[in-house]
């Protein structure tokens, strides 16, 4: 793979912190599809723009850069400890990490033998289980079509071993876990739901409750545990399940959301051909 360092004009309505509490930032609106956003360790945000196979890096100095194309169609990303991007590559129903320097390795493409459906969203634990969800969209570029997998499942790859740990989904989409490793988040965005999960001291996934009636294309959380979905603007919900904010954003569809920047004070928001960021002064 080939790493890419093409500098844009970022077309950004530049501001200080202090103006821009309570108000959304464009920072472009080149896209045609943006997806995906994950933060490095430094603040820096990396995200995709799926229909045009680029992943894009904004860094938290403000410059935004196409960092790798041929992106493998992907989706959801997130970085792991050593900041590599584990990316969710639709193309070819796998999944990658990709290093700094843009090299790729394929981790997965198949379980039991049969090619995924898609994975979509992925998050990785403290401890290191990605788990991951692995939704059936149907593609054009895709010279398949219909399943190999019946279920639309969540998955885990941990330790080396890929384990189908939840089928009970009609189409599961976002996920996110707690900084501490103990809950993971699961939306099953056609049945307009989100579950939360206890994770057990091996990763296991016990517990399953319906933590609310709302699904979600991607999902973060805040330092306060407040769980962040997307679809139609970003709906905040406390850890009780209660909604308790509400940030309307002007895109036909709101793809996926993180915290990033220096001091990771910033909401970033991936909505249809733009993306933004915001100073959460809710919280």
């Amino acid at each position: 793979m080939k790493l890419i360092v093409t500098s844009v004009l970022i077309t950004c309505i530049l501001c200080a912190k202090g103006q821009s509490q309570g108000g959304l930032i464009l920072i472009s609106d080149q896209f045609s599809f943006a997806e995906g956003p994950a933060v490095d360790s430094k603040g820096n945000i990396y995200f995709t723009d799926q229909p045009n196979n680029k992943i894009w890096k904004y860094t938290s100095e403000g410059k935004l850069d196409v960092f790798l194309e041929s992106a493998g169609r992907s989706n959801g990303l997130y970085i792991d400890k050593d900041d590599h991007i584990i990316a969710c590559a639709d193309e070819k129903n796998e999944l990658w990490r990709i290093a700094p320097s843009g090299n790729v390795e394929v981790l997965l493409d198949q379980y039991n033998g049969r090619k995924f459906n898609g994975p979509n969203d992925v998050w990785i634990s403290p401890a290191g289980g990605c788990y991951f969800t692995d939704p059936h969209y149907q593609r054009e570029y895709w010279t398949r079509k219909g399943k190999e997998i019946e279920e639309e499942a969540l998955y885990l790859f941990q330790g080396g071993i890929l384990t189908q740990v939840d089928p009970d989904f009609i189409k599961p989409n976002g996920i996110v876990g707690t900084a501490d490793g103990r809950l993971l988040y699961v939306a099953d965005i056609r049945a307009d739901k989100t579950y939360v999960y206890d994770i057990d001291e091996k990763g296991n996934l016990v517990n399953k409750k319906l933590f609310c009636n709302q699904g979600s294309d991607g999902m973060t959380i805040d330092q306060k545990g407040n769980v962040y979905l997307t679809g139609k603007g970003v709906t905040i919900y406390n850890v009780q399940g209660q909604k308790i904010h509400h940030i309307d954003v002007p895109a036909n569809w709101t793809a996926n959301v993180c915290f990033g920047g220096k001091e990771k004070e910033y909401l970033f928001i991936t909505a249809s051909e733009k993306i933004f960021k915001i100073y959460p002064d809710w919280l």
